[in-house]
């Protein structure tokens, strides 16, 4: 047992009626680290918001929440006032990482970037961090990024600490730990739905509306598939700065009648719309463990997704769905070859959701009592 756990992250919070509240994957995985400590200090920024479906509660008993300002260095105004954001954040850092017994980041990020530069100076603290982007060294990214992974890997500067990354990565320092997340229960492993290829082919897409997640993308797969005369729907789930252009484009392209924007809802409903849908389409630029794939997979959703970070892995290289190359062609024809061939589409099916019921909230929490012993 912990005493003193203190977490560190980028993650916006709300509050309400003496309650926190963060984005639900995020809290939903805390929740279980919280289940085995004392005392919780939660260092991250706190926002004026309305609750909505995206959005759980913490639920550790003892629970102290640290406010700190977010910050960004776009501009030269942003970077001129962020100089004393910084210095305040690392101050409040110093002081919380000196009582905590357990010092937990969450990176990458902002906030990530400055716990991983301050944990230098606690050399003899317990740690871990939990590295929820891609850990691909061939992969581009921010500087921030980069600086947070050579920093994280170094174990002359960061030391007594397990850094939980997703994948396996050749080269990696002993104190990178390959690791997972999870939605799902032992209880949750019910049989799959009946579904064929002769009914009406469902898709969905889970995610946040943003040109990063490329949603138009996934309209312009399924459009390609309804032209070509297969009885395609696609339900999106997810809100974000797309939506307007999204909806600009299904109606210009009267698609209405097979693409559905449903918005943010609750794990329930996402958890029925895979539960009843053949494929789970998530074609991101960039990717950590996207859950919304493991998740869709858990239930017989064949993943359709970009062959980035750890999903080729996940995917089984293609044996438990389809890799996209992001040649609009070249994926419709990937997607019809498996629309016309019900044998692939079982098979791939039952590989994806056997591999996903390996990384259940059961397995889970069993790795984190583990990390927290140290």
């Amino acid at each position: 047992m912990v005493f003193n756990f203190l977490i560190i992250t980028h993650v916006q919070h709300v509050s309400k009626r003496d309650m926190f509240f963060g984005y639900s994957p995020y809290v939903n995985e805390m929740n279980i680290w919280n289940k085995y400590c004392d005392e919780v200090i939660l260092v991250a920024p706190l926002i004026v918001d309305d609750l909505n479906p995206i959005y759980t509660e913490y639920t550790a008993k003892n629970i102290t929440f640290v406010k700190i300002p977010s910050f960004n260095l776009i501009s030269l105004k942003s970077v001129i006032l962020s100089f004393f954001a910084v210095l305040r954040i690392i101050w409040t850092l110093v002081i919380n990482m000196r009582q905590a017994d357990h010092i937990h980041l969450r990176c990458p990020g902002n906030i990530g970037l400055l716990g991983c530069i301050v944990q230098i100076a606690f050399p003899s603290k317990s740690k871990t961090a939990k590295y929820a982007g891609n850990w691909d060294p061939k992969s581009k990214q921010p500087l921030s990024y980069r600086m947070q992974k050579w920093i994280l890997s170094n174990t002359f500067l960061t030391r007594n600490i397990q850094v939980l990354v997703y994948g396996e990565w050749e080269g990696s320092t002993k104190n990178i730990k390959p690791f997972f997340t999870a939605t799902y229960f032992e209880t949750d492993k019910l049989p799959l739905s009946s579904l064929d290829l002769k009914q009406k082919i469902k898709f969905v897409f889970v995610g946040t509306l943003s040109k990063g997640k490329n949603p138009l993308y996934t309209i312009q797969l399924t459009e390609g598939l309804y032209q070509k005369g297969f009885d395609v729907t696609l339900d999106i789930y997810g809100e974000g700065i797309e939506r307007v252009a999204l909806e600009d484009y299904i109606r210009k392209n009267k698609l209405e009648g097979i693409i559905s924007l449903k918005g943010n809802q609750t794990s329930e409903v996402v958890k029925k719309a895979y539960q009843n849908s053949h494929f789970s389409i998530l074609p991101s630029k960039s990717e950590g463990w996207p859950k919304a794939i493991a998740e869709g997979m858990f239930f017989g959703c064949v993943p359709i997704a970009t062959s980035v970070s750890c999903v080729p892995f996940m995917l089984g290289h293609g044996e438990r769905g389809v890799l996209l190359q992001m040649n609009l062609a070249n994926d419709i024809a990937q997607l019809e070859s498996v629309l016309n061939n019900e044998s692939d589409f079982e098979n791939m099916r039952k590989k994806a959701s056997e591999w996903s019921r390996n990384y259940t909230l059961n397995v889970f929490e069993e790795e984190v009592k583990r990390l927290l012993k140290g």
